[in-house]
């Protein structure tokens, strides 16, 4: 049997590299970007690896399992695909690609309202298994449109998203004037030009799109206008009121992303969410915040066991997810890395990172000693937390 781990590329800062030399500027760009400075995207990173484990060697070890209940559903690992928004215009079918390699290593994929897949298609895929992170309309009719269709089509757990209230200030995306279609500026022209692997892929599966929102959007719209429509159609700001109704619309896991701050978490959890996630939109909103791993230390200490707590932002490989779960996470999400793998190796990423993150978390529980998931905070070196 093939190894899914690519050799070329068994690390993060190597799937990174190969990918940097397959996508174009404006692309890698969006992917790996954040706002104003980037200090928060630093920061997200930077402060996981602060955090340190001590392991136990002398003793019996029964071997580790990574096997973890969440909502009722038993995955495969402690980890699943995030929501990225234009999938398909940083490398063409990734969303396809990724919900793919999620179903078959029973690991939960979550998709963007303003993804380039669509809920039918992404929900084919897995079964029915996929999450679905909605960006609230402003208008009920399409909420509720949205969320019917989510649910006709076998989804049971929705993601609402709260740490959107504005559109981020990212320098690069300004500069790179980035739309789909890309905008046809001399520079990125070159760039398309200087990566035909990405042009031709493009070409052959056609121009990306915001294919769930496909059929509300009117036709003939040039980019301009497309924006504007895209900015009227989303309500940024998640309410109490917003929350409330769809917890009494939606009959499935209701979770809400975008929580760091515990009087946030203490009004989901009195209106009834099932789960959170810590996340601050993988540092692309808020330049001066806190990153996620400090404020999932708050959050476990006020609320484990009474939500879900889960996180995203600043995870980049399975050492960062043995400590957010030392630090008592119930599940984590990574997104930049699953679609550098998909930039890197194409077709075969899905698989390669599903695997590599596995092997990598796997190689950690043997070495330090830990045999269930729930174990993991008992390795944490709490000195200095």
């Amino acid at each position: 049997m093939r190894d899914p781990i690519d050799s070329r590329a068994p690390s993060t800062d190597l799937l990174y590299r190969r990918a940097k030399k397959r996508v174009p500027g404006f692309a890698f760009d969006y992917l790996t970007g954040g706002c104003f400075s980037e200090l928060n995207l630093a920061r997200n990173t930077d402060e996981i690896r602060d955090y340190r484990l001590r392991p136990t060697y002398i003793g019996n070890y029964a071997g580790a399992s990574q096997k973890t209940n969440l909502f009722g559903v038993e995955y495969d690992a402690p980890f699943g695909i995030a929501p990225v928004g234009l999938q398909g215009l940083i490398w063409p079918k990734s969303g396809a690609i990724l919900a793919k390699a999620a179903y078959q290593n029973h690991i939960p994929f979550v998709l963007s309202t303003v993804g380039t897949a669509d809920i039918e298609s992404i929900a084919e895929i897995t079964q029915g298994q996929a999450w679905f992170q909605l960006y609230h309309p402003a208008e009920d009719a399409l909420r509720d449109k949205l969320l019917e269709r989510a649910w006709a089509a076998g989804i049971k757990t929705l993601v609402i998203l709260a740490d959107t209230p504005t559109f981020g200030y990212r320098p690069k995306e300004i500069r790179n004037g980035l739309s789909i279609p890309p905008r046809m500026t001399l520079q990125n022209i070159l760039q398309m030009t200087l990566h035909p692997t990405w042009s031709f892929s493009q070409l052959l599966n056609g121009v990306p799109s915001f294919a769930t929102m496909k059929p509300y959007i009117p036709k003939g719209l040039n980019m301009k206008h497309l924006g504007l429509f895209m900015n009227k159609t989303f309500s940024g700001r998640l309410t109490e009121d917003k929350v409330k109704a769809l917890r009494d619309k939606w009959k499935g896991t209701l979770v809400v992303k975008g929580i760091v701050n515990p009087t946030d978490a203490q009004k989901i959890i009195s209106l009834g969410a099932d789960g959170l996630i810590v996340s601050n939109h993988g540092g692309r909103q808020l330049e001066r915040g806190q990153s996620t791993i400090r404020a999932l230390g708050d959050l476990v200490a006020a609320f484990k066991g009474q939500i879900k707590i889960m996180i995203d932002s600043g995870l980049r490989d399975g050492s960062d997810i043995a400590i957010a779960l030392a630090l008592g996470a119930d599940f984590a999400f990574l997104g930049r890395t699953p679609m550098l793998a998909v930039c890197a190796l194409g077709s075969r990423g899905g698989e390669h990172v599903a695997a590599m993150l596995k092997k990598q978390l796997q190689q950690v529980m043997e070495q330090i000693g830990c045999e269930q998931i729930d174990d993991f905070p008992k390795f944490l070196i709490r000195e200095n937390i």
